[in-house]
């Protein structure tokens, strides 16, 4: 052993092996001293644009109001990828706006958006670079607000009254000029279908300028509670049974009744002030005694709608004898007041001082329907049919026969005992008329009674 280190080759080795060892040793301190002097290998240098970054703006909000900044910015990065990975991920940085200065004066200005917190080995580009904002005084004003709709949504025969605001003032706060331009505040309640009905919702509010622009403010509250009444127009008429048919041999109708008495009609004023009542035929042909049906109730085209379908009529009867019937001295059909000589109606010659095209007409035994008499009474008529002249021109009068014209009493509210009742006129408008009996005595009596 000792031989062999003490030979040459021994020395050799370990010479060679602390030779490498003290290389290596020196190149890895090299290598450290480059990295600590920033020697080492330049790393990779990248762009990288990150769009839609908000911005943020620094200034009095309780006295000043600030327009023109836009809300966001694209914001182009240089540097390492590393680090804009980093930034691009993470988003710590932030784009503003200063304008806190306590000096600051009103009116227009330009000013730089700026860049904080951002790795100072990174590079920023901003685009936009500058923003032109305006500086204006915070104002805050009340104003009244007025409550809008679609009037071409209300139905026909409808009617809406003034939409009521709750509440009916808002508070609306913005730059000093736009204050200043507002002429309306509007709330408009949404409507999607025909209006029939009264309506209650919520409406936004917007302050609008002399041209119907909307202006850039805020409003307190932002909506406000509208209520829109909605009614149609309505008339109370009674109800007026109209006979039909011929009575059999041997009947002899005593009364007809309808209950309700009155049936109420929904529709446009103008259309209402020509109804003064609703017909209600009533077939007769088929009665042969006391009787009490239900009817349908027939609309008028001219109304909307009506407050009832349906009525009730009570008819009562008596019977007679035949013979007694046909010798009733009153025809019953349409007569007129007749020449002497001729079957034609009685045209009345007119005055001098009246237009020559106006005539008249009479017809007689016009029978008198009583209507509206009550539960548990009897009525008896102390005439049931009057004679009615009619005036007016001749191509209107022509062709209207008995049937058009309907004569009732009313006889609802009516206590027992004797009493004078006018006689209702229902006949074709334009026409002038005149009763032969303007009233007649009704008898009301307990039913149980003979009448």
């Amino acid at each position: 052993m000792d031989k062999f280190t003490n030979s040459a080759w021994f020395m050799r080795i370990v010479a060679f092996a602390l030779a490498a060892l003290l290389f290596i040793s020196i190149n890895f301190e090299m290598e450290s001293d480059k990295k600590s002097l920033g020697l080492s290998t330049a790393p990779e240098i990248s762009t990288e644009t990150i769009e839609n970054v908000p911005v943020e703006v620094y200034y009095d909000r309780e006295n000043l109001v600030i327009s023109g900044v836009p809300e966001t910015v694209d914001v182009t990065l240089k540097g390492a990828k590393s680090l804009l990975i980093n930034a691009k991920n993470q988003r710590g940085f932030k784009v503003y706006v200063d304008l806190s200065d306590p000096e600051i004066s009103m009116g227009n200005r330009t000013v730089t958006f700026k860049i904080s917190d951002l790795n100072e080995k990174l590079v920023a580009t901003i685009d936009p670079e500058y923003a032109e904002v305006n500086v204006q005084e915070r104002v805050t004003k009340d104003f009244k607000v007025e409550a809008e709709y679609n009037t071409s949504l209300l139905e026909d025969g409808y009617t809406a009254g003034q939409p009521t605001v709750s509440p009916q003032t808002v508070k609306i706060t913005g730059a000093k000029d736009a204050i200043e331009q507002i002429s309306y505040v509007k709330a408009n309640l949404e409507i999607s279908k025909g209006l029939n009905e009264t309506v209650n919702g919520k409406a936004t509010v917007k302050a609008l300028d002399r041209d119907l622009n909307k202006l850039d403010v805020t409003i307190e509250p932002a909506s406000v509670a509208v209520s829109l009444k909605v009614s149609i127009p309505s008339k109370t008429v009674s109800i007026a049974p109209k006979q039909t048919g011929k009575a059999k041999d041997g009947i002899r109708i005593k009364s007809i009744s309808v209950d309700p008495a009155e049936v109420t009609l929904f529709g446009s004023e103008s259309n209402l002030e020509k109804i003064s009542q609703l017909k209600l035929p009533v077939n007769i042909s088929k009665i042969d005694g006391d009787t009490e049906l239900e009817l349908d109730l027939t609309k008028p085209e001219s109304v909307q709608k009506m407050s009832l379908g349906k009525a009730k009529v009570k008819i009562r009867t008596e019977k007679v004898d035949v013979d007694q019937e046909t010798e009733d001295p009153v025809d019953d059909e349409e007569v007129v007041q007749e020449p002497a000589e001729d079957d034609e109606p009685e045209e009345k010659p007119v005055e001098e001082d009246e237009p020559a095209a106006i005539e008249s007409k009479t017809f007689n035994n016009v029978e008198i329907e009583p209507v509206g008499i009550q539960e548990g009474q009897d009525a008896k008529l102390e005439s049931d049919a009057t004679s009615i002249t009619l005036q007016g021109e001749a191509d209107e009068l022509k062709n209207i026969t008995k049937d058009d014209i309907n004569l009732t009493v009313d006889l609802s509210n009516l206590d027992e005992g004797t009493h004078d009742v006018d006689v209702a006129v229902n006949a074709p408008a334009g026409l002038d008329w005149e009763l032969g009996s303007k009233t007649i005595s009704v008898s009301i009596t307990p039913k149980d009674e003979e009448t």
